[in-house]
C-alpha cells in the first residue's frame, strides 16, 4: 500500500469529520459524504455470522450505505472519540458512538453500548477507497428493543424490521458462509439451555 504524507491524511480526517458534522446537522448523508469516496470505492460492514453488507462503487455507496441504510437515522449522531492514522499504509481507524436523537425519561441519551468504528483506506485526492465499519450488533439490537418498548423507534426503522422479519433482503446485504438449518439451531439452543440448567 502506498505511503501518504501525514499532513494530507490529517487534512482528510478533518474534512471527513467536518462532513459528518454537517450530515448530522442537515440529515443528508449522501450530499455531504458521497463525494468523499473514489469512484471504485468499497464500503462494508458485518451484519452477523451469516450476512455482510457490501457496496461497490460510489453510486452504490451513495444509494445503499448513505441512502437506504441511513433511512430513519438521519437525525442520529455519530461523534468520533478517537482517530488513529497510519501514513505508511495510508489507513485510518476512527472510533465513534451511535447516539439516538431522543432521550430517556431520566434525561440520558439512548446510545448503543460498546465499541463502534470505521477502518478506512485512503485513495488519494481526499477520498476514501475502502471502508469497513464495526460495531456490536447485540448492543444495537438491545437498544432497538429499548427504543421500541418506549415508543421511540423511528417508523422507517420499524418498517425495515418488519420487512426483514418477512425474509426480504436489504440492498447490498449478501450471505457469507452457510447459515445453520433449523435443526442445528434448535440443537444449539437446547445445548445452551442444558448448560444453564445443569452446568454441563
Amino acid at each position: 500500500m502506498p505511503a501518504y504524507p501525514r499532513r494530507e491524511l490529517e487534512a482528510m480526517v478533518e474534512r471527513w469529520l467536518s462532513a459528518n458534522r454537517q450530515s448530522e446537522k442537515e440529515g443528508d448523508w449522501i450530499k455531504n459524504l458521497g463525494a468523499m469516496y473514489t469512484e471504485d470505492a468499497e464500503y462494508r460492514w458485518n451484519m452477523g455470522p451469516n450476512q455482510e453488507f457490501v457496496a461497490r462503487g460510489r453510486r452504490q455507496i451513495e444509494e445503499w450505505a448513505l441512502g437506504v441504510h441511513m433511512k430513519g437515522f438521519e437525525e442520529w449522531q455519530y461523534p468520533y472519540d478517537r482517530i488513529l492514522i497510519d501514513e505508511q499504509q495510508g489507513e485510518v481507524v476512527g472510533f465513534w458512538r451511535q447516539v439516538a436523537p431522543v432521550k430517556r425519561p431520566d434525561g440520558t441519551p439512548y446510545q448503543v453500548a460498546g465499541l463502534g468504528g470505521s477502518w478506512f483506506r485512503y485513495g488519494g485526492n481526499y477520498q476514501w477507497n475502502w471502508q469497513s465499519d464495526f460495531f456490536d450488533l447485540g448492543n444495537v439490537k438491545a437498544l432497538f428493543m429499548e427504543l421500541a418498548a418506549d415508543g421511540q423507534l423511528d417508523p422507517s426503522v420499524k418498517d425495515r424490521i418488519k420487512r426483514l422479519a418477512r425474509g426480504e433482503q436489504l440492498a447490498g446485504v449478501q450471505p457469507i458462509g452457510h447459515a445453520p438449518g433449523l435443526g442445528r439451531r434448535l440443537k444449539g439452543l437446547l445445548a445452551m439451555a442444558r448448560i444453564v440448567a445443569l452446568g454441563s
